[in-house]
């Protein structure tokens, strides 16, 4: 049974160290996304003043009151996790303050017992002439140990006492903490809904105001949809550039090598000696490993990619994206749209070539970077600090963004591409680039 009982309670301390870790993880975890969301909330309010130092309403205002929303509403509803998360603390400290003191009060109990136990038992004569009336040396050895195991456990039972009121200052010390915190957080969450009430209003205030400007918003629309069409024509056409040259490029060095080969068969039939032979340029072995190399890093990073701005905010995603203000009116994202400062420098995500950089009239400028069987491609640039060839490190400046038509923002758009053979495949930079 004592076995059964010792297994019981090891399972015990398991599970609550683990669920405390867990918790513990679990509150890391939320601190830091409620510090993601109040840094994006941050810089969309940057970028939402300076929208408005321009009179002309755009888009990108629009969007970014949108995602001002989407983000308040998504840090209410972290703080809502961190107080359920902070009053399951507060139980679990109150349990463990009351388990304590009863703890205490019952090591009391049986310190008051051994003194009592060892009162009565005490000699007049004191602990040696207890000791020395025994009548064998024996017995008085065993009555001297009887003495150090008797004061021993006295002295054991007092030290656990005084760490379990350690124990039980430190509880109640966090317990405090937690109610401070608690309390701090509810008082956050408060601020946040006022916050979310004026911005969901202002947001209102704006669509009622581009409901008047429909006819023009959707001359606008249309325009930005040829915008994108040449952009995704011109992309695809450059990419298929590259491909061609490298086929070319590999069929030229086929056609080489099936020349020496020949060359070589026709010297061995005429029994003329063999020239030199030439062997692969370990240059070239080397730049091919280079790039597969590149593209298994790349894909292995696939998440953790830094941003191409410094800050922004995502202000339309991959894919399907609703038209804020027009109902039923839907626009098709080839990457991220990324709302930033005015003339904000873009960055590469990744190390890699320049394979392209393109100007498009009246769109900007187009870099394109390959990273072994990927290309991620940043556009809508007006100055371009690459050119084909280069070779660039992660984070290395490719150049300025446009301003926006209110002149008052710009927008990075950044897509990314898995090219294998003749295949191109769009993929979603939402799922590359990091929190």
């Amino acid at each position: 049974m004592g076995s059964v009982s010792k297994i019981l309670l090891t399972v015990l301390c398991v599970l609550t160290f683990g669920y405390e870790s867990w918790s513990q993880t679990g509150s890391e975890r939320l601190k830091k996304e409620q510090q993601a969301l109040e840094k994006q909330i941050s810089t969309t309010k940057n970028l939402l003043a300076k929208s408005r130092e321009n009179t002309q309403l755009s888009l990108e205002e629009v969007n970014l009151i949108e995602r001002q929303v989407q983000y308040r509403e998504r840090l209410l509803q972290n703080i809502n996790n961190q107080i359920r998360s902070s009053e399951l603390k507060i139980e679990q400290k109150n349990g463990r303050i009351a388990e304590l003191r009863a703890e205490i009060e019952q090591l009391k109990r049986q310190y008051k017992e051994l003194l009592i136990y060892a009162y009565k038992k005490r000699n007049k004569y004191g602990n040696l002439m207890f000791i020395f009336s025994a009548k064998t040396v024996e017995e008085a050895i065993k009555r001297k140990i009887y003495l150090e195991k008797l004061a021993e456990i006295q002295q054991k039972q007092l030290r656990l006492i005084k760490q379990n009121m350690g124990l039980l200052e430190d509880e109640i010390a966090d317990l405090d903490a937690e109610k401070k915190a608690k309390l701090e957080l509810a008082s956050q969450k408060k601020q946040e809904r006022a916050e979310i009430i004026a911005a969901k209003k202002e947001k209102e205030r704006v669509y009622e105001e581009f409901k008047e400007k429909e006819e023009e918003l959707r001359a606008n629309l249309e325009q930005q949809r040829a915008d994108r069409e040449k952009l995704k024509q011109e992309i695809q056409a450059a990419i298929q550039r590259e491909i061609e040259a490298e086929r070319a490029r590999r069929e030229k060095e086929r056609r080489a090598a099936e020349k020496r080969r020949a060359e070589e068969a026709d010297r061995r039939n005429a029994n003329t000696p063999d020239p030199p032979r030439q062997e692969e340029d370990p240059k070239d072995l080397l730049a091919s490993n280079e790039v597969n190399l590149l593209g298994k890093n790349f894909a292995a990073n696939k998440g953790r990619l830094p941003w191409p701005v410094d800050d922004g905010t995502i202000t339309q995603n991959y894919g399907k994206n609703a038209h804020p203000t027009l109902k039923g009116v839907y626009t098709q994202n080839n990457g991220v749209d990324i709302s930033t400062h005015k003339s904000a420098n873009v960055h590469a995500v990744y190390k890699g070539e320049v394979t392209s950089v393109i100007n498009i009239p009246g769109a900007g400028k187009v870099v394109i970077i390959k990273h072994g069987e990927y290309r991620s491609v940043y556009s809508n640039l007006q100055d371009v600090y690459v050119t084909k060839g280069d070779q660039i490190n992660t984070r290395s400046p490719l150049g300025s963004l446009l301003p926006n038509n209110s002149g008052s923002v710009s927008v990075a758009h950044f897509e990314i591409h898995h090219v294998k053979g003749n295949n191109v495949k769009q993929l979603n930079p939402n799922l590359w680039i990091g929190e």
